[in-house]
């Protein structure tokens, strides 16, 4: 029996996809982005992915949503929590417009009692107004009937090739053993190039338009051959270069350098207070910076090529293997990557929460 998992704001679906690799039934997913939505319902077809906005679904409509015959094991997400602030102590907190879809999340929890619910959201909601934030949410939580614990991990610490920081909420109902962080195993840093160095061949043949390609080495790390698809075959490669001018300036930075790099009359105007991320080339031998959403904004370039990351290369960054597939336009699904759990970090979530569900039969 493989237990189940439903993923509320699930994106493309990196969280659904590191639970799949621990062996977890995906239900469903929701998200108000269609192109997510549309790659989310690709890469799991037996799931049902909805595009809708939350606040319309009523109560009675979930358990058919996701074909309900049994309890849910797990519900994940990562709701937005920016309403949550000391400064509005005088007004109940499901009032702020902002906590609307927190509070369905939370409305989701109550009517499906998972045993257990994973929040993802940006680090400094733990320290936000002095902890204020993180106590909101615990209390929530806790008048639901979890048990909650909360850390900020590293993506970098748990396989993905990039530094990556977010918090996670672990709530484990009373009723179920409790998940701790002292059960996550780090393990070996994974470097760019291992990411991304075999994908250098297919430079030249990845500027014609095509779409798909065939790599014909075979993989040769253990990360590698996590990456690659059965066939071998690698789609969302389009290689494009930008303006010449910026090509002249990247050209100037080494490997882990940045905009100081570059000679000053590259620039229309002098400026000293760029940020360090600014022209930054990635290290071969090192971590990535955390991959963002942008496309023509990104700050970050190739380590090799006068270049942003293709949106593949962004996923490999990303832990993505080559046979999850992206739907939707180029830029969207740049952003789908960047917004995305990297699924290797959701692996690690969805072992611990595997072993807890397992221990709870005993």
């Amino acid at each position: 029996m493989k237990y189940n998992v439903i993923d509320l704001f699930s994106g493309c679906g990196g969280i659904s996809k590191g639970f799949e690799l621990a062996n977890f039934e995906i239900l469903g997913g929701v998200d108000f982005n269609q192109e997510a939505i549309d790659t989310f319902n690709l890469n799991f077809p037996e799931a049902n992915g909805i595009c809708t906005d939350m606040l319309t679904i009523k109560d009675d409509d979930i358990p058919f949503m996701f074909n309900l015959l049994s309890e849910v094991d797990v519900v994940v997400g990562g709701p937005p929590c920016q309403g949550f602030s000391s400064a509005n102590r005088w007004k109940k907190d499901d009032d702020d417009p902002r906590n609307k879809l927190f509070y369905e999340f939370i409305r989701f929890v109550r009517l499906l009692k998972p045993k257990y619910v994973v929040i993802e959201n940006v680090r400094g909601i733990l320290t936000k107004d002095k902890g204020y934030a993180c106590d909101r949410i615990y209390s929530v939580l806790e008048a639901e009937g979890y048990h909650v614990e909360s850390e900020v991990l590293d993506a970098s610490m748990y396989g993905t090739p990039q530094k990556r920081f977010r918090a996670f909420f672990l709530a484990s109902r009373l009723d179920m053993p409790m998940l701790t962080f002292d059960k996550f195993k780090p393990q070996e840093l994974v470097a760019v190039k291992e990411a991304i160095g075999e994908l250098y061949d297919l430079e030249k043949t990845a500027m014609s338009g095509r779409d798909e390609f065939k790599l014909l080495t075979k993989p040769k790390t253990k990360y590698q051959k996590y990456l690659r698809a059965k066939d071998s075959i690698i789609t969302s490669h389009d290689v494009r270069y930008p303006a010449e001018i910026q090509q002249q300036r990247i050209s100037h930075v080494p490997q882990g350098g940045n905009w100081k790099n570059i000679p000053g009359e590259l620039f229309p105007s002098e400026r000293t207070n760029r940020h360090s991320s600014a022209y930054k080339r990635l290290n071969e031998n090192d971590l990535s910076v955390t991959i963002d959403t942008g496309n023509a904004h990104s700050n970050y370039f190739h380590p090799v090529f006068n270049r942003i990351p293709t949106v593949r290369e962004a996923a490999r960054l990303q832990s993505f293997p080559d046979s999850f597939k992206f739907s939707g336009s180029r830029t969207s699904q740049y952003r789908q990557v960047g917004n995305a759990v990297p699924p290797l970090l959701a692996k690690a979530i969805a072992d611990v929460i595997l072993e807890a569900l397992k221990n709870g039969e005993k």
